[in-house]
């Protein structure tokens, strides 16, 4: 690890984040009497959204005017098939695919032709995927809201701008060059070498822009920057009209594409990439300029008490069941047979 990720805690393990809260989660699991408290959360999302839910289910959920343009793709789907489904859906190249069940955009890739669609398919075709439309909004954010089952009104508790790795033109350089000058792109360096390869001997005019990558996750390069700053009243508006529209929502994190911010408040222009359960991270804590490590673990505390208080009034209300030891117990070792399908196919990429 360099020096650069040691003093940057964006970079670190997830782990590091997670096992110094592990005595707590059992505090709550024993407070709750169940180990199985948060499945109750979310009951309009499989699992509460515990990671192992389908993406185009849940995308599913959201009202037409704001999701993407999806398709469900099988696993061992013909490619004729797939090609002939998105056509129906109007879905036009450039197009993303991603697994349907995915995290911190693993294998989520933007696909610009056919050829590129079916090489894609052909590594990748033992897991259901979706493919959606390409969202040209340039801006991305994160929105955490959660609702208490008893209120009406709810709480945004993070919102994360999201900065596509980017690097500028100097009129000498060539692309590759300013990769290999870049900071922070040296932590992404194979991928983005293979994404940006057609690119690479091209010289840039001064100051003009280039977009490394547009996959608005950490490990595609994505700077999470904390946003809370913007949080206000048309926000949390928006988000709880939005609530009133998804059955079975109380906690999560949606992830939007949008014009402008401006717009975003008056619910114009945008659309809703995915929504996200009791997985979803507060992101905001991931920007060190504006907090610590030790704040950040305060952060992720603060949402499992959420979750723990939701869970339970779900419970208490007849609204959600907790799930019972042993389907606990099953869910943990699909989630591990999951990963490990994943990381095969992760090394093929």
């Amino acid at each position: 690890m360099s020096v650069f990720n040691i003093k940057n805690w964006e970079y670190w393990s997830s782990s590091m984040f997670y096992i110094p809260l592990l005595p707590y989660a059992f505090y709550l699991a024993i407070k709750a009497r169940s180990f199985g408290f948060f499945s109750a959360v979310n009951p309009g999302i499989e699992g509460s959204g515990n990671g192992l839910e389908s993406k185009f289910k849940t995308i599913e959920l959201l009202p037409d005017y704001c999701k993407p343009a999806t398709v469900y793709v099988a696993k061992n789907e013909k490619i004729a098939t797939v090609i002939n489904n998105i056509s129906n859906a109007k879905i036009n190249f450039p197009l993303i695919i991603k697994p349907d069940i995915g995290f911190r955009g693993l294998l989520v890739k933007k696909i610009g032709s056919i050829e590129d669609l079916s090489s894609y398919l052909n590594k990748y075709n033992s897991i259901n995927l979706i493919i959606q439309e390409y969202i040209e909004f340039e801006n991305e954010c994160g929105i955490f809201y959660h609702r208490l089952p008893s209120e009406k009104s709810g709480t945004i508790t993070s919102l994360t701008l999201k900065k596509y790795l980017t690097v500028y033109g100097n009129g000498k350089s060539t692309l590759l060059e300013l990769i290999h000058q870049d900071k922070r792109a040296q932590n992404y360096l194979a991928s983005i070498l293979e994404i940006n390869q057609p690119k690479l001997t091209t010289i840039y005019k001064k100051g003009e822009k280039i977009i490394l990558n547009v996959i608005g996750n950490h490990s595609k390069g994505t700077q999470f920057i904390n946003g809370n700053h913007l949080i206000n009243n048309d926000l949390v508006n928006f988000l709880n009209s939005l609530n009133t529209q998804i059955d079975g929502w109380f906690y999560g994190r949606i992830d939007v594409k949008y014009h402008s911010f401006d717009e975003l408040l008056k619910g114009e222009n945008f659309k809703i990439l995915e929504i996200n359960g009791i997985i979803s991270e507060p992101t905001h804590i991931y920007d060190a300029t504006t907090g610590s490590y030790f704040k950040a673990l305060k952060s992720i505390k603060k949402h499992w008490k959420l979750i723990y208080t939701i869970g339970t009034t779900n419970n208490k209300l007849g609204i959600a069941k907790y799930t019972n030891l042993k389907d606990f117990i099953s869910t943990y070792f699909k989630y591990k047979r999951y990963l490990k399908e994943i990381a095969k196919l992760n090394a093929i990429q």
